[in-house]
């Protein structure tokens, strides 16, 4: 089979459209997990065991099953007891969740990390549980976290294709959907490659950058 330019151009578009969803996904989602992570990361060090115990559950479950299963209870399950989501939102909400529980882990480093004499004189200062959070551990805690955080958004990244499962039309959705009608799939499944490849390759170097900026901090 040879290359034909021809097709290349008639299904750009929608290629294109396709590349759009699957970097709005992505950055919603990397949003979610981000603030999801850091909510469970602080409830997990709660003192109250009947909101440690079933935060803990709730991440160790979802770190325990596949993403794909996840979004099919978001997309095809909830919809049974009255909750329809639209598909890209069942797919941000999904990817959102999941790597919050990871991102979770990661916050739990890294405020393990921040010496225990800061916890001690921001009660010295008198500062409330909120101002100690903010002000204190937060500011020291997620620099060296960044890398890590860096690297789930690259994850997420390459995870979108799943979300054609849930009828999302990101790329590899698009691509499928042109070389099906057409019956031609060097081009389509090729661009795919060529599209993740051009994303992927300058958020490694930006990873490889945080890795140097943040990684070493003392």
């Amino acid at each position: 089979m040879e290359w034909d330019w021809e097709f290349v151009f008639k299904i750009l578009p929608g290629l294109g459209r396709g590349v759009l969803i699957t970097i709005q996904a992505t950055i919603i989602g990397t949003v979610i997990a981000m603030v999801v992570g850091l909510f469970f990361a602080i409830l997990r060090r709660s003192t109250n065991r009947w909101i440690s115990r079933p935060v803990g559950f709730f991440v160790d479950f979802v770190r325990g099953t596949p993403l794909l299963v996840q979004l099919y209870f978001l997309f095809y399950i909830l919809p049974d007891i009255g909750i329809l989501l639209p598909p890209l939102l069942a797919g941000v909400i999904g990817l959102g969740l999941h790597y919050g529980t990871y991102t979770a882990e990661v916050y739990r480093a890294g405020i393990d990390n921040v010496p225990r004499g800061q916890w001690e004189a921001a009660k010295a200062a008198n500062l409330n549980a909120y101002q100690t959070w903010r002000h204190v551990i937060i500011p020291q805690a997620v620099p060296p976290m960044m890398p890590a955080l860096a690297n789930y958004f690259v994850a997420m990244f390459k995870e979108t294709p799943l979300l054609a499962a849930i009828t999302v039309l990101e790329l590899m959705n698009e691509a499928r959907s042109a070389a099906n009608f057409y019956y031609r799939y060097l081009e389509p499944m090729t661009l795919v490659g060529v599209f993740f490849l051009v994303i992927s390759v300058p958020s490694v170097v930006l990873l490889r950058w945080l890795e140097k900026r943040f990684g070493k901090v003392e």
